[in-house]
């Protein structure tokens, strides 16, 4: 799990050193990498690429995109850090949204954490002048995008093969990429070219990583891990692009983090509770 957080860091890194190109071309090929491995991937498990739920395929595609493209606006145009620490909200979005599309239960003591994590959002908005209501609104949408997105996964589970999910993800992301390009299409230095391979490659092992540490162990134990990111956001910035820290700021992202990790140690710690009851029962 923390390699897979390193490289997804990396891979927005490599994201930043970009900024000069836009952001939908940046999606292009990010997406044209990932629908390659996911083609590979299906024809060696013989699996249909179609797939029999075509509308929820689509929205999966549609709300990953816009939460991908959104991010990366965020990633070129804020600090590191920040623009990491906002989508961090995703969790708080998927079990908000969890509660109409899945109907699932949100307790009270859930909500609580919640309005900390926002908290710490709109603080780093209020002390953070590098930080414009735009690019908060941009990365606020992105985790919004990102919750859509994970509950249509949840909800396609046991419907579809996951590759199958993941390529419609991607194919959605290059038909917009190649729409959005056509008409606002920037040549890519032979740098940037490099750049746009690595983004690839390290977002492809980031999720092979990911992958790995969910299968062999409990989704609530590693994905406390995700926000060792933040540390290595904080760190590249500070590093390569100068991107000093407030101790204001720092404390917004502490709140967020806190807010998303008690939530999740809660969920956790519910789950468990209902497993034992349901034992002595």
């Amino acid at each position: 799990m923390f390699l897979s957080t390193l490289f997804f860091a990396l891979a927005n890194v490599f994201v930043k050193e970009i900024s000069h190109l836009p952001a939908m071309e940046v999606v292009l090929f990010r997406c044209l990498f990932g629908t390659a491995f996911s083609l590979y991937g299906l024809k060696k498990a013989n699996a249909d690429w179609k797939g029999s739920n075509r509308t929820q395929l689509f929205l999966r595609g549609f709300f990953g995109t816009a939460a991908l493209f959104c991010f990366f606006v965020t990633v070129q145009n804020i600090p590191l850090a920040s623009a990491m620490t906002i989508q961090y909200l995703s969790p708080i979005f998927t079990s908000i949204i969890a509660i109409f599309m899945l109907k699932e239960s949100v307790r009270p003591m859930q909500w609580i954490f919640y309005a900390i994590a926002f908290a710490g959002v709109l603080f780093i908005g209020q002390v953070d002048l590098r930080v414009s209501p735009l690019y908060l609104a941009l990365g606020i949408f992105s985790a919004f995008g990102s919750g859509m997105a994970y509950n249509l996964v949840r909800n396609l589970k046991e419907k579809e093969h996951p590759l199958t999910v993941v390529l419609h993800f991607q194919l959605v992301g290059l038909i917009a990429g190649g729409v959005f390009t056509i008409f606002n299409w920037q040549t890519p230095a032979a740098t940037d070219w490099i750049y746009l391979l690595l983004i690839g490659i390290t977002s492809q092992l980031g999720q092979i990583f990911l992958t790995n540490a969910l299968q062999k162990e409990k989704a609530a134990s590693v994905s406390i891990i995700i926000y060792s990111g933040l540390i290595y956001g904080i760190s590249i910035g500070w590093i390569f692009y100068g991107e000093g820290q407030t101790i204001y700021s720092l404390f917004g992202m502490f709140l967020v983090v806190f807010g998303v990790i008690l939530s999740l140690l809660y969920n956790k710690r519910r789950i468990s509770a209902a497993a034992l009851e349901v034992t002595k029962g």
